[in-house]
């Protein structure tokens, strides 16, 4: 068994872990960090696990039990916490904040995304989890930059559920100000931009475009749907980049292409991304959809846990979308 610790447990992606990994058939949960929360139980935070597990936070960190650590913690936190702390080389750690997703000198991370390299994340020790805008986006492109189809600006609007924003209540969360509301932030400065681009330039260096991306908040709970808008040979049909989708994806565990149009509600609640493509003349339009937290977090998070202990990539990750 694989034995698991989470730090910064009283999140939503810690809460998914959890769900996740308390039926998964080859990990153990060994503790759960949470200082404000330590002696509470697990329940008393995420209560849908009412029945799941008698487990309790602790302000522990007993690295000595345990073959993984996962960061649940807030953007910029991680890298504070391996300030402070001294982790065996022995433990693996996954990521799920942006501290390490960007390629820098010294910088040992190799960026969790299984369509991307799989086998890096197989043989690393350190993995930083993509960012689920940043998953969601780039499932739609690579493709096309795998074989140097990118060219100029690609248009992205995207949008997400409530649950993207975390679990600590703020202005734009709330049910009043969410229910039937729709909002932009961030609008060409979102923080995810950089390791989509990064991620598009590996497959294709000479993509030199922008990546003008508006992010939408939805007033759902979780998901994420995008449409992307990449200029390309008029001349060439729909079909050709259908199949240059299919044949990429052909191997994904968790990535498939649809033949037609496809809706968030066929995602949300698994580990499971689809895309499509319609084509307009001289403009492929491309829809990609995931659950934010799930491929765009704690489930993809696991997913690099499995690759990463030689397991079958996915166990633990066989769910199913409530449809209704």
């Amino acid at each position: 068994m694989i034995r698991v610790g989470i730090i910064g447990g009283a999140g939503y992606t810690a809460g998914e872990l959890c769900r996740i990994l308390l039926n998964h058939p080859e990990a153990e949960i060994k503790f759960i960090n949470s200082s404000s929360n330590a002696g509470n139980k697990i329940t008393d935070v995420h209560e849908g696990l009412y029945g799941e597990t008698d487990l309790v936070f602790t302000d522990q960190l007993p690295f000595d039990e345990v073959d993984v650590i996962f960061f649940c913690f807030g953007h910029g936190k991680s890298a504070e916490f391996l300030q402070a702390h001294d982790v065996s080389s022995r433990v693996k750690i996954i990521d799920l904040a942006q501290d390490f997703r960007l390629a820098a000198p010294g910088n040992d991370y190799v960026y969790g995304l299984p369509e991307l390299d799989k086998a890096a994340i197989a043989g690393a020790q350190h993995v930083a989890n993509p960012g689920c805008f940043a998953t969601c986006i780039q499932l739609g492109l690579l493709p096309l930059a795998a074989h140097g189809l990118l060219s100029g600006d690609v248009s992205v609007n995207a949008i997400t559920g409530s649950t993207g924003a975390g679990v600590k209540p703020g202005a734009t969360t709330h049910f009043s100000w969410r229910n039937n509301n729709m909002s932009i932030y961030k609008a060409f400065n979102h923080q995810h931009v950089p390791e989509i681009c990064q991620s598009l330039r590996a497959l294709q260096p000479d993509f030199d475009g922008a990546i003008d991306f508006i992010p939408y908040r939805g007033d759902f709970a979780r998901g994420i749907f995008a449409t992307e808008v990449v200029r390309v040979d008029a001349s060439a049909d729909a079909g050709y980049f259908a199949g240059l989708y299919k044949e990429y994806y052909k191997d994904a565990a968790f990535t498939h292409y649809v033949d037609k149009a496809i809706d968030m509600k066929q995602v949300v609640n698994t580990n499971r991304a689809l895309v499509h493509v319609d084509k307009f003349g001289d403009k492929l339009l491309v829809t990609a959809t995931i659950d934010n937290l799930l491929k765009g977090a704690s489930g993809q998070a696991v997913q690099n846990m499995n690759l990463m202990f030689g397991l079958d990539e996915t166990s633990g990750l066989r769910l199913k979308p409530s449809a209704f």
